[in-house]
Formats: C-alpha cells, structure tokens, sequence
C-alpha cells in the first residue's frame, strides 16, 4: 500500500507507485509521477509535469518542478525528469524547463542541501553537486563531475565528465573533462587525478590526459596548435578521444582557457582569456600523477 502521511495532500491525478512513501505536510500536483521504492520527506513540494524514477530519496523542503525563474517561460507545458537511485537533500530546488524545454537529471545523483538547477539544466550519471551550488538556465554537467561547495555556475556552461570544480568557484566558460578547477577567477589546476583513480583510468590514459592539459594549458601554443599538437603526438583513448571532441565544440561561453602559468609561459590564445598565476591550490595539483 501507498505510504502517505495524513497531513500530506497528493492530488487524486498524481500517479505513485504503490510502495512509495510520503512525509508530513508534504504536497504532490496532479501531472507528477513517482516511480517505486522512492521515499519523499516532510514539507517537499513535487508540481508541475515532473517524473521521479525509482528508489529516489528526496529530503525535507525539496521543492521540485515549480515554474522556471525566467522572464521568457510564458506558463506552457514543461517537464522536469528524474531518473533512479537520486539522492536529493533537504531545501534542494530543482525548476522545470522553459520555452517548451526540459530539466533533465540521470541516474545515480547526489545533490546535497540548498543546491538550485535551474530551468533547462542537463545532469548525468554519478554527479555530485555540494552544499549550495547554484546552476543557472541550460547548464550541462556530464558524469561522475564534481561540484565543491556554493560553486556558481554561468548560464550555458558545460561542465565535463569527471571534471572538479572546487568550493565557492565561479564558473562562466565550459569545463573539460578530467581537469580540475578552482579560484575566482576560476583557474585550471591540472587532471583530477583522484577522480581518475578512484574510476579505475588506467595509469597510462592519466599519463596521456596530464600530457594534453600540459600542452593545451602550458605550451603557450594558440587554441588550433595545441589540439594539432595533442592529437598528433599522444596515443589516442576513448578518454582522449572525448577530451578532444569537448575541446573543438564548446558552448557559446567558450572552454575555460585560464591556468597555471608558474612555468612561465605565456598565452598566446584565440578569442580566450589570458592565463593568470598560480595559487598555491593550483601550484599542489599541478605535479599529481
């Protein structure tokens, strides 16, 4: 049988699973769907055109699938879409689409306490989003990437597989894959070289990976010579085969070019901002094998 507290309302037109459970004071509109095994908290409010797959946890105060905060979204028809095995800690608010779009989230996820994703944002598999990150409209976070603490980031950015954006970074151009981020401004460290373990990246495709950041963000070589360069002279991988691919088709915010320049060389970018120093976070993770 259905678990529902008696303070909670769930509209008669709601499609739960039968063993789903749901907490006090809790609110579920009429176009919502809950797969089973999910268990909803106290206090969550679930509106709009929102499917939540199975075995979910979503924790008191989540408030998901309400209105887009854009000026465009005109009141039609939009759609937030959870996958399986979410985790979504308390006061976590998650927007549907807008202008007819989607809010998309896999499989998998962590999304911890007082995190937003805004209206059209795209989350993959195994991401973790920590305490109070802020991700405004059409933002794209592809698997197993890391977000630290009140990381912000920038409409349209992109975020790469297996990427870590360090606490209270603010990202406003696309994050590779593979690479670490932090600082405001935010800088390219070098390769999350723990992440890379701990998903079994064999020593020898870390190796490559370390390589490309080195020419791409060290070299001083121009956007066009450091893909030549990289693609030239590295064995190719799947995860440097898609590294590659990221590269050569950023978002209209562009890839993140700024990083470490304690060798001293100097940017010679196209269309890019100009490298900054080091800080002494970026100087530790730029030897990490």
């Amino acid at each position: 049988m259905i678990m529902i507290h008696p303070t909670a309302i769930v509209h008669p037109s709601a499609e739960v699973a039968a063993d789903v459970q749901i907490g006090e004071y809790s609110i579920i509109g009429a176009s919502v769907k809950v797969g089973p095994g999910s268990r909803i908290g106290p206090f969550v409010v679930i509106d709009g055109w929102t499917e939540i797959g199975e075995k979910c946890e979503i924790y008191a105060g989540a408030v998901i699938g309400t209105e887009p905060q854009d000026f465009k979204y005109g009141g039609e028809q939009t759609t937030v879409r959870i996958g399986d095995r979410n985790v979504i800690r308390e006061y976590v608010t998650i927007n549907r689409g807008s202008e007819g779009g989607e809010t998309r989230i896999g499989n998998g996820n962590l999304i911890m306490a007082y995190a937003h994703i805004g209206h059209n944002c795209s989350i993959g598999n195994e991401v973790t989003i920590s305490n109070a990150c802020g991700l405004s409209g059409h933002v794209a976070v592809e698997d197993k990437a890391v977000l630290g603490g009140m990381a912000g980031i920038h409409q349209f950015v992109r975020i790469g597989s297996l990427a870590m954006v360090g606490g209270y970074t603010k990202i406003v151009q696309d994050v590779p894959p593979y690479l670490l981020v932090e600082g405001q401004p935010a800088r390219v460290c070098g390769i999350n070289s723990k992440g890379l373990r701990r998903h079994a990246i064999s020593a020898q495709v870390r190796k490559e990976l370390k390589h490309a950041y080195r020419i791409f963000y060290r070299s001083g070589l121009t956007v066009s010579q450091a893909l030549e360069e990289i693609d030239s002279n590295l064995n190719a991988s799947q995860e440097l085969t898609y590294l590659l691919g990221f590269l050569r088709n950023p978002t209209r915010r562009g890839i993140l070019r700024r990083g470490s320049s304690s060798f001293g060389h100097s940017a010679r970018t196209t269309g890019h901002a100009a490298f900054s120093g080091p800080s002494e976070l970026c100087s530790l993770n730029l030897e990490s094998k």
